[in-house]
């Protein structure tokens, strides 16, 4: 069936805005893989975490733009306290361990979610100032998506700063590659990586905040970015921001268009994609062979 061009670009529009949506989950991902080597399952949770937290300071307040600073904060404790007092203790293990305990705290987070706030999709409405849309190609698209590409762009630029430009990026890379000699010039490593962790899981609570009036707030929702989340970092390359960039816009513009055309099939193109970058790229599209 052929559609009109004004159809192709509002889809490409949903994926670009979908796919960074993605980025912001998929951004904290890649950091704490990039600078601790910790495929952390628990990132899902951490997403889930924020999206509810800030549904509770929505209710309780009123306020949406409240709600996008404590819940980001509010994950990133929890994301402290995981490391300092959980994976911590299995790190010196192997990954394998931290595979098991990132997984597990992934559903007992689950768990808790559905014991504090239930099993059943709670609504989150679009703040007032969100709520309107503007005309493009003569087609209606929703302000509020709109946001969630702005937010996507600037959480790109302040985390790639944060690594390239401060000192604090310079002593996680130093520590990522060297933590002996790095400690041994006077630098907290644990502190480090625990602050790197927190980062990840605050960059999730804010996707989980921002995804709650696009895509609703629920119990499953955890398990529904993170494949997606994956994906992306496998395609992009393991430890790339710029990787997952290109990998979340990739996977957000095939589900938008592989909607529209196969809708069956949608789901498996980003699978499809996967492998064959997988057979031409082994370490992604940004990544570096070892």
């Amino acid at each position: 069936m052929p559609y009109s061009f004004d159809i192709y670009v509002i889809q490409a529009i949903h994926g670009v805005v979908y796919g960074m949506l993605l980025f912001l989950v998929a951004s904290g991902l890649t950091l704490v893989f990039g600078m601790m080597g910790v495929l952390n399952f628990a990132h899902a949770g951490f997403y889930m975490l924020g999206a509810y937290f800030a549904y509770s300071v929505i209710a309780w307040s009123g306020s949406f733009w409240l709600s996008l600073l404590v819940a980001p904060l509010c994950a990133g404790i929890c994301g402290a306290a995981a490391e300092r007092f959980l994976l911590r203790q299995v790190h010196r293990f192997g990954h394998a361990y931290e595979l098991l305990l990132t997984f597990g705290l992934f559903l007992a987070i689950g768990e808790i979610v559905k014991w504090f706030w239930g099993n059943s999709p709670l609504p989150v409405s679009v703040p007032e100032s969100l709520s309107g849309s503007l005309t493009i190609l003569g087609a209606t698209y929703p302000y509020y998506r709109l946001f969630i590409l702005c937010c996507g762009v600037a959480v790109l630029m302040i985390v790639a700063v944060l690594i390239m430009k401060t000192r604090i990026g310079i002593i996680v890379r130093g520590a990522v590659s060297d933590a002996e000699m790095v400690g041994a010039l006077g630098t907290n490593v644990p502190l480090v990586f625990t602050g790197v962790f927190a980062i990840g899981a605050a960059l999730a609570g804010l996707g989980g905040a921002i995804a709650g009036p696009f895509l609703g707030t629920s119990p499953g929702m955890g398990f529904d970015i993170l494949t997606d989340a994956f994906v992306v970092i496998v395609i992009g390359g393991f430890g790339s921001l710029f990787g997952a960039l290109a990998a979340s816009l990739m996977i957000g513009v095939l589900q938008s268009y592989g909607v529209l055309m196969l809708p069956r099939f949608a789901l498996v193109f980003q699978f499809v994609l996967m492998a064959l970058v997988l057979i031409v790229r082994p370490q992604g599209l940004f990544g570096e062979k070892e």
